[in-house]
């Protein structure tokens, strides 16, 4: 449809504009999208089976919807790719405050207009783009500011008396008529301002300073919420929970293939960055084995959640730790180290909510435990596993490693050098050994990462020790390191 030429209701009327609400419209371009095979909910990894069938039976039925789940589960980026599920343009009644449906005009200056002017009533178009409409619920929200409030200014403008229903000023649900609205964090709402929503989720009425105005407001509503607010912060009552139609619960990634999908997708990297440092396969997946651990870790509010806001903020950061390394050195690329993830420690400690246990250890302490129990959980897959318990004088695969430290010992500065950085690892025969024995394929750039990642495996494993110092790690036969 032409909306350039069509300017009026009698142009609209003329062209067939078929009028529908946007619940109706979000339905039949779904129903569109399925039969066709087109994606619907491009960018959200995960879900492919467990939460978009969910959310597309719901807008299938019609549905007002609550995503129910931990921070950083992606329910606000659903909301909002439910746009593309909206037609491109929709005409309402030219200068009205609520998007107006010119055939179903429901506001006094929009039903004032056709009733004066019918065929002739100018039109305007509506984008697709401009039909969402995101609050943040905090207790400080007010009834005016989701509803409406009388409006002195307006008053004494048009010199009308407070009982002129043409006083009133419109809140953002009124103002988000045939939009998608979304209220994020809806137990954080207080109950009397949650008890407003009943009858614009139900029968459309609104009661605003006395005035009951029958607005039956043509809207989406998608609601967010975290299991924890419903004990913590607060609850959603409930007679609004029996208004809503599907309760949708979220989840985090499953596997760590899905976990760097995510991760890669969301990083905001400068395109230099991506083009200088290297990163191993290995440690794509370490990084994001360590949010796998957080949550499960006893030191971790498991209620709270590990947001995937984590994975992509760590890997910004050691990114950045190589960076920065290799700007020092003067080198133009350079190779992502497993001391390098020393740098992604403030993004984990950001983004972890601590028990008590954890509070008393210290939040930099919990998240080397994390890289610690990252690299326990991966090392099986890549070398023997280790076992606790093991016979007395029997030969183990590493025994020549370890042997081989009770007369060296390893030095890695977080400033060398690639080169100096090579030549201590390489230093260390029996590593090679084993990398060319249990991972002969590793491509040659990640071999030195997988050599200090056999290093901190076998420290982890109490096997070899390791002495953090102001400038590097140190690794060494672990009884000389208990005599020191």
């Amino acid at each position: 449809m032409n909306t350039e030429q069509i300017k009026t209701f009698g142009a609209l009327k003329q062209a067939g504009y078929q009028s529908k609400s946007i619940k109706d419209e979000l339905r039949q371009n779904l129903r569109r999208k399925i039969a066709e095979g087109a994606p619907v909910f491009e960018g959200v990894w995960g879900f492919e089976n467990t939460v978009i069938p969910e959310l597309e039976r719901a807008i299938l039925s019609r549905h007002n919807i609550n995503l129910l789940g931990l921070r950083g589960q992606a329910k606000t980026r659903l909301a909002r790719l439910m746009v593309n599920l909206l037609d491109e343009w929709i005409p309402y009644v030219e200068g009205s405050e609520i998007n107006d449906d010119p055939f179903r005009p429901i506001s006094r200056f929009a039903r004032d207009l056709v009733a004066e002017k019918g065929n002739e009533t100018p039109i305007a178009w509506l984008h697709r783009n401009d039909r969402f409409y995101e609050k943040l619920a905090t207790p400080d929200v007010t009834v005016a500011d989701l509803i409406g409030d009388i409006d002195p200014i307006k008053a004494a403008n048009l010199k009308l008396s407070y009982a002129d229903d043409r006083v009133i000023h419109f809140g953002m649900i009124p103002r988000a008529n045939r939009c998608i609205f979304v209220i994020n964090e809806l137990p954080d709402l207080q109950a009397r301002i949650q008890v407003a929503l009943f009858n614009i989720l139900q029968e459309g009425d609104i009661q605003i300073r006395g005035f009951k105005v029958r607005l039956p407001l043509d809207l989406q509503f998608v609601f967010t919420a975290n299991p924890e607010d419903y004990t913590n912060r607060g609850s959603i009552v409930t007679p609004l929970k029996d208004r809503i139609g599907s309760q949708i619960l979220t989840h985090y990634p499953e596997n760590i293939k899905i976990a760097r999908t995510i991760t890669e997708q969301e990083a905001n990297l400068d395109g230099r960055q991506s083009e200088v440092i290297h990163v191993p396969s290995l440690a794509k997946d370490l990084l994001e084995q360590i949010g796998f651990e957080a949550r499960i870790s006893e030191y971790v509010d498991a209620k709270s959640g590990v947001s995937a806001r984590m994975s992509i903020t760590a890997y910004e950061n050691l990114l950045s730790t190589a960076e920065r390394r290799a700007l020092k050195a003067g080198a133009e690329k350079t190779t992502v180290r497993l001391s390098d993830f020393m740098g992604v420690i403030p993004a984990i400690t950001g983004k972890v909510e601590l028990v008590y246990e954890g509070e008393q250890e210290g939040a930099a302490i919990v998240a080397e435990h994390l890289i610690g129990n990252a690299i326990k959980t991966l090392f099986p897959l890549y070398f023997p596993k280790i076992e606790k318990l093991e016979r007395p004088k029997e030969k183990t695969p590493y025994q020549e490693a370890i042997d081989w430290f009770a007369e060296n010992e390893i030095e890695l500065m977080d400033e060398d050098s690639d080169y100096d950085y090579r030549q201590q690892l390489d230093a260390a025969g029996p590593l090679y050994g084993l990398i060319r024995k249990y991972q002969h394929d590793v491509p040659e750039e990640d071999r030195h990462f997988l050599m200090e990642f056999l290093l901190w495996g076998l420290s982890e494993f109490k096997k070899l020790g390791k002495t953090r110092f102001t400038e590097g790690y140190q690794f060494r036969n672990l009884l000389g390191q208990i005599y020191n």
